[in-house]
């Protein structure tokens, strides 16, 4: 038996952001791409070149993100000390970036890693993604970033929302040891 009313479609699916369509065609290119050159080096150099070549870079990077990680706790030991806020400027963070770069294997992610490492390159992308995240952060909506949180788990698009308060009451009850259980049967 039909009530006559018709059911409602389904929620038309989100759309995918570019990043999402993106980068994982990206990643893929850059994996194409790294392979592609180790494979011309080893046959211009040979294998054992590709290899020291991998190995030193590796090394270099695990120096860079070891000298990034002790100037960065020594910067944040001593602005403790002072009792003033940590300093922002030290670019410590595009530092373990470039020596995470040059651990990954692969030629083209040494030579980002090496760029990275170049005093003016690391104030340009400083500046760059300093200027990027002031930009977005005055486009959201005010609010602390629980709220942010809160507002993207409301506005899901299947809608399935349950709004509700979690109450605490401090006397004991019956998972607390309190007298309230229920009786043993058996």
């Amino acid at each position: 038996m039909t009530s006559g009313a018709s059911t409602p479609a389904a929620p038309a699916r989100p759309r995918r952001s570019r990043l999402r369509t993106f980068l994982p065609l990206g990643l893929a290119a850059w994996l194409v791409l790294e392979i592609w050159l180790l494979l011309l080096v080893a046959d211009a150099a040979g294998g054992i070149a590709v290899l020291l070549l991998l190995l030193a870079g590796f090394l270099g990077g695990a120096a860079v993100v070891k000298r990034a990680g002790r100037r960065a706790f020594r910067n944040l030991s001593e602005s403790l000390q002072r009792g003033a806020p940590p300093q922002s400027g030290d670019a410590n963070g595009l530092t373990m970036l470039a020596g995470l770069l040059l651990m990954l294997p692969g030629l083209l992610s040494d030579a980002v890693g090496l760029l990275l490492l170049v005093p003016p390159v690391q104030k340009a992308v400083s500046a760059y993604t300093e200027r990027t995240i002031d930009r977005k952060l005055r486009a959201t909506v005010p609010g602390s970033f629980g709220d942010a949180f809160e507002q993207a788990r409301m506005h899901r698009p299947d809608g399935k929302v349950v709004q509700g308060e979690v109450i605490r009451e401090d006397r004991p009850g019956p998972r607390d040891g309190g007298e309230d259980r229920p009786p043993l049967t058996g």
